[in-house]
């Protein structure tokens, strides 16, 4: 089939939505897959494991009883009349079908924990990897794929692992105990029967192969269908206000019926497996009667044993029922684990290094030393860049979007790392110093504040989750945040909804900044913190940083020059380079980019002013 035909009438292919690619999966074997899931998920619960594998025994010991009950029942009650049988036989079979009962809740219960228990284990161990990815990293996909990976990989892992472990255990012990009691009964007619086996697996082969395809581009889809939702809800004003609602239900639909298109192949396949077995076990139980029934014409069967035979196999359907679809059900799993594993093996661009150790800065002095940064090979953000913020200091960077501001502030963190040259932090190079020392002492407040959805109190103390209730109010009150703060309907104890969106654009920024206050770090990055503010609140947040800076190492990104006339240097950026630095004054003295920039902005305010007085006046 030529890739064409592969696509839908979307154009796209299978397993990829409209929104692009999902998380690359790497290449395991079903060995790998295998061995990783017993030795991380199964070993810890080896004693849990051996005592449900125990309890399987014992039901399954206990199914075969059952059926080799019937031969004695019928010789004793039916044929020899004995009437000292009447009341120990039932008795036999109340016993045995009690003793299954309890070995089939007990092994239910503790198979349940197991699988449960993988849930958990594989989210957290995800999470882990998630919290600690490399901001790059997580800006390649979207939050609906890693948030898919997240909830249904590790549900169908632990389907896979029970039913997989249910299955050899439990149904495949039944059938050698049934197998047992049918060969107990009689050899030839046994042999019969269990040659529909390698025939049943043959067909089970090609059935799992088809399976996980289908299973992987299933998963892929609900992907994203994740991201569609989340991005569809997270700008409904947007949806509603530009009328394309009609358009987004097309799209989610697309999504929804691609998934169910592939849910259905994998339907299929796995339904196919069980009508196989039907049909081949049927095959088999009329050859043993045809065999049976010869045999008693000439009269060697007596139909006490032949009644316990066929007992025996009629239980024995369903345990190779099982085993039949136990195949598809693992290669769901094993597809899953595969996705979760290669999200959980993508190795951090940005760590600790082997020699690094925990450093306290005390001064805050940051230099960049002939640093250059890519975010690709053909994407250079930063080159040859050297710079220097002195203890105390704050430093302005402007220039064109692209020209690396947000680049620069970025690597002091290390949210990425220097392609070439340096960063140290007093003194030191900061890949030298541990991640959590480093952090520890960066302050950041955004353009867009993230505020989590939690009470006021628990979004300042985010920083210092052991901070009293004084500390944060004394934070609050330096960010100017106190008073509207406690004009909210619960005060600190207010929840401030998704994202903070019910409280205004200046009232978050105001508690982004408590947030740093209360973090009292020396260094204090501001990415444009007041661009997106109204003229009132933008007044009232410069209010609040201008406290913050005090007594910091302080690197602002502005778009409005007029926030960072009071930097004590500002630095101009254009194509990753330095072009000017300087003060205020000394960079319209030297009337270059700065003065342009400068001379555009406050021309365009004064435009704007003497329109709004045009208008306002009577």
């Amino acid at each position: 089939m030529d890739e064409a035909a592969k696509r839908f009438p979307d154009g796209t292919s299978p397993g990829q939505g409209a929104d692009g690619a999902d998380i690359p999966m790497q290449a395991y074997t079903n060995t790998e897959l295998l061995r990783r899931l017993i030795s991380r998920y199964l070993r810890p619960h080896l004693p849990r494991i051996l005592t449900a594998l125990l309890l399987m025994i014992v039901g399954a010991a206990a199914t075969g009883a059952s059926a080799q009950l019937l031969d004695p029942a019928i010789k004793y009650l039916f044929l020899e009349k004995d009437a000292q049988m009447l009341l120990l036989i039932p008795a036999a079979v109340f016993a045995v079908m009690a003793v299954k009962a309890a070995a089939g809740y007990g092994e239910s219960v503790i198979m349940n924990y197991i699988g449960q228990r993988i849930v958990s284990d594989t989210q957290i161990a995800m999470f882990e990897h998630l919290i600690d990815a490399d901001i790059g990293w997580l800006r390649q996909y979207h939050s609906g794929k890693i948030i898919s990976h997240f909830l249904n990989d590790a549900v169908l892992m632990r389907e896979a692992v029970s039913r997989s472990f249910t299955g050899i255990g439990k149904d495949f012990l039944t059938l050698v105990f049934l197998i047992g009691v049918m060969l107990y009964q009689d050899v030839m007619m046994t042999l019969i029967a269990v040659l529909i086996v390698p025939v049943v697996a043959l067909f089970i082969r090609q059935l799992s192969r088809r399976m996980r395809k289908s299973v992987n581009y299933g998963m892929e889809e609900t992907g994203n269908l994740s991201t569609l939702l989340s991005e569809t809800l997270s700008g409904a004003r947007v949806v509603k206000s530009y009328g394309q609602e009609a358009r987004e239900i097309r799209r989610v639909s697309q999504s929804i019926n691609r998934r169910m298109a592939f849910i259905m192949r994998g339907v299929r396949a796995r339904s196919a497996a069980a009508p196989i077995t039907e049909s081949l076990t049927g095959l088999a139980i009329a050859a043993a009667i045809y065999y049976a029934g010869h045999r008693a014409l000439a009269g060697t069967m007596e139909i006490n044993h032949f009644a316990a035979f066929l007992g025996a196999m009629m239980l024995a359907y369903q345990p190779l029922k099982s085993l039949a679809t136990l195949s598809t059900a693992l290669q769901e799993g094993l597809t899953a684990a595969a996705r979760s594993f290669s999200l959980m093996d993508v190795k951090r661009r940005v760590s600790d290094a082997p020699n690094a150790r925990p450093f306290t800065v005390r001064e805050g002095r940051i230099r960049f030393e002939k640093v250059g940064f890519a975010y690709g090979p053909a994407s250079p953000a930063l080159d040859n860049v050297d710079l220097e913020i002195a203890p105390g200091e704050t430093v302005a960077l402007v220039g064109p979007s692209g020209a690396g501001k947000s680049t620069l502030l970025n690597l002091i963190p290390r949210f990425y790392d220097v392609t070439s040259g340096r960063l140290t932090v007093d003194g030191m190079d900061v890949r030298e110093m541990t991640l959590a020392s480093l952090r520890q002492a960066v302050a950041l407040v955004t353009q867009e504040p993230f505020l989590f959805d939690d009470t006021v109190r628990a979004n300042i103390a985010y920083g210092r989750p052991d901070a009293d209730s004084n500390d944060i109010e004394a934070a609050a009150r330096a960010a100017d945040a106190h008073d509207f703060i406690l004009s909210l309907p619960q005060g600190y104890a207010t929840t401030v909804g998704e994202a903070g969106m019910r409280l205004s654009g200046g009232q978050r920024q105001r508690i982004a900044i408590a947030r740093a206050m209360l973090k009292n770090a020396p260094i204090l990055l501001l990415d444009e913190a007041t661009s997106s503010l109204d003229t009132e609140s933008e007044r009232q947040v410069q209010e609040a940083l201008a406290k913050l800076r005090q007594g910091r190492s302080c690197v602002v990104i502005a778009h409005r020059l007029s926030t960072i006339l009071d930097a004590d240097r500002i630095h101009v950026l254009t194509a990753g380079r330095i072009a000017e630095s300087g003060t205020h004054r000394e960079l319209l003295a030297q009337n270059g980019m700065y003065a342009v920039l400068y001379r555009s902005q406050f021309e365009a305010d004064e435009t704007h002013f003497q329109h709004k007085a045009q208008h306002a006046s009577p």
